[in-house]
This record gives C-alpha cells, sequence and structure tokens, in this order.
C-alpha cells in the first residue's frame, strides 16, 4: 500500500510494467498492479465494424483531444464501483498539465457522452479507461485514438485487463514477459501524441484503417 505517489514515481512504475488502483472510490491508499496476464490493443488489429463505420461517417459526434481531460476521467469515474479515488485524479490531473496524460472527448452537440485517457511514456500508451453514455461513443473514441497513435510512432497499446467487449474490438492478452519486452521496445521509441496535428475527417481515418487492418 501506498499513501504517497507523486507523478514521477508514477511514471517510473509504468516503465516498470506496473500500475497503481484503488480499492474504491473513497479508500484514501493505493495498491499496486503486475498482472500475470495483459491486456494489449495491437496497433495494426482494431477492427471497425460496418455499423460503427456507418457511425463514424454519419458524423453525429464531435471528436476533440485533450478538450476536457477532467471531465473524461470523472466521466471514467462515474460508475457504481470505480478505482478512481482522489489521490489518482489528482495525479492524473498533473500528468496532464505536464502533456503525458492525454484524452479523447465525444460530444453530442455541447454534451460530453464518451472518451477514453490514459499516459504516454515513449512510445508506449497506458490506457486508464473509458467510458460511454451513448451507443458507440467509447468506440468511435477507440478508433480517433488509435489512428493517432499509430501517426504518432506509439508501438504499445496497453490496456492493463482484457474484456470481452475489448476482444471484440482487437485486443489480446499476452504473458507478462512478452509484455516486458514489448514495454521495453516502446519505452525506447520516440512517439509524439501531437504528430498527427488536427482531429481527421471520417473519411482519412477509415481510409487509414481499411489500410492497417
Amino acid at each position: 500500500m501506498t499513501t504517497a505517489l507523486t507523478p514521477e514515481v508514477l511514471l517510473s512504475a509504468y516503465a516498470g510494467g506496473i500500475f497503481p488502483m484503488a480499492e474504491h472510490r473513497d479508500d484514501s491508499e493505493l495498491f499496486w498492479v503486475d498482472p500475470r496476464q495483459r491486456g494489449v490493443f495491437p496497433l495494426n488489429g482494431f477492427h471497425i465494424s460496418r455499423s460503427l463505420r456507418k457511425t463514424i461517417r454519419s458524423e453525429q459526434f464531435r471528436i476533440t483531444f485533450d478538450a476536457d481531460f477532467s471531465g473524461v476521467v470523472q466521466g471514467c469515474a462515474d460508475r457504481e464501483e470505480t478505482w478512481i479515488n482522489d489521490m489518482l485524479f489528482d495525479l492524473y490531473s498533473q500528468l496532464h498539465d505536464a502533456r503525458a496524460a492525454r484524452s479523447i472527448e465525444i460530444w453530442e452537440k455541447d454534451q460530453l457522452v464518451g472518451g477514453v485517457f490514459g499516459i504516454t511514456l515513449g512510445g508506449a500508451f497506458f490506457g486508464e479507461s473509458m467510458f460511454s453514455r451513448h451507443t458507440d461513443a467509447s468506440k468511435v473514441a477507440l478508433a480517433y485514438l488509435i489512428d493517432r497513435l499509430n501517426i504518432g510512432g506509439f508501438t504499445l497499446f496497453d490496456t492493463q485487463f482484457i474484456t470481452p467487449h475489448l476482444t471484440t474490438l482487437g485486443a489480446q492478452e499476452i504473458s507478462r514477459s512478452e509484455y516486458r519486452a514489448q514495454l521495453k521496445t516502446a519505452l525506447n521509441n520516440d512517439a509524439d501524441f501531437d504528430r498527427q496535428g488536427p482531429v481527421p475527417s471520417p473519411n482519412q481515418l477509415l481510409q487509414r484503417n481499411a489500410q492497417t487492418s
């Protein structure tokens, strides 16, 4: 257990393959997690289904990056059980101020209806959590995130754990040793989350996905 943690120590932990969680929202302490089996998204393996393509093309959602980081974290924590306590919320905010934690927001008009956030380190993106208040909102967020990671030169998208939902989108489970090997390689990469520039159009996104998936 730990009762004090700095952003620098947190980044060092991620570089070593571990990450912190709280037992619940009101817990004042954190514990370290080092799963035997790790969830990852192969960056060339994200599957955009026909229905999701239709949603993306419809442009019913507006996509932004880093426009409401705290709103995304709050959205992810807004559930009956969450591992995001006040200490982690503060640490994520500090990392965001340092451009080491990033978010993707999905809007319907002026309402935040979905998003995903995570931490960048070298060529690794550590996905922390995502949420959805509208059908397909989190899937759209993932599609735009993975496109951005590919263009930015990232080689590892860590999802920490794997769920049936993530599996349907292309996520896989690998051993701890394989994860550590991929992490070591990724940390030496000179990736840039901002390399892509402005949010791409739906056609640009879908064309690139067709070429890589």
